[in-house]
């Protein structure tokens, strides 16, 4: 498990360190008004929910399949929620911006969301057939 997670730390500093050069490559070829003040602090947003919800993912890959499904499904609800509340609240509170932080937000979404899901199923698939494998050894 810890080289797994260790792994997918490495793998998601790294897409993180990309999409911060391309936010501030934006920053100086966008006019001012098309990239949110906000966006470095939506990228560490991104990075701490991602590794939160893949640990707790990680773990619930050691249980039945079922715990796992259910693991997966609740991290996605948790997830949606928080961020339909996150926009809301920032849409309220600064109007101005509401706009460019929804773009950025929605793109960061993306990235991260197919980042995270290919991870834990290429783990969760990695892990799996290695259970095959010693149930037909036994």
């Amino acid at each position: 498990m810890k080289t797994a997670y260790s792994t997918y730390l490495r793998q998601l500093f790294i897409l993180s360190a990309i999409i911060s050069l391309v936010a501030l490559a934006a920053r100086f070829m966008l006019p001012d008004n098309y990239v949110s003040p906000a966006l470095p602090f939506l990228i560490v947003f991104f990075i701490a929910t991602s590794i939160l919800s893949f640990y707790y993912l990680l773990r619930e890959t050691k249980k039945r399949f079922i715990r796992f499904v259910n693991g997966y499904l609740l991290t996605i609800a948790v997830k949606l929620i928080l961020y339909a509340l996150i926009l809301i609240a920032y849409a309220y509170l600064y109007r101005s911006d509401a706009v460019p932080f929804m773009i950025w937000f929605f793109i960061l979404y993306l990235f991260y969301t197919i980042f995270e899901s290919v991870s834990i199923i290429r783990y969760s698939g990695t892990s799996g057939r290695e259970g095959q494998n010693n149930e037909s050894n036994t």
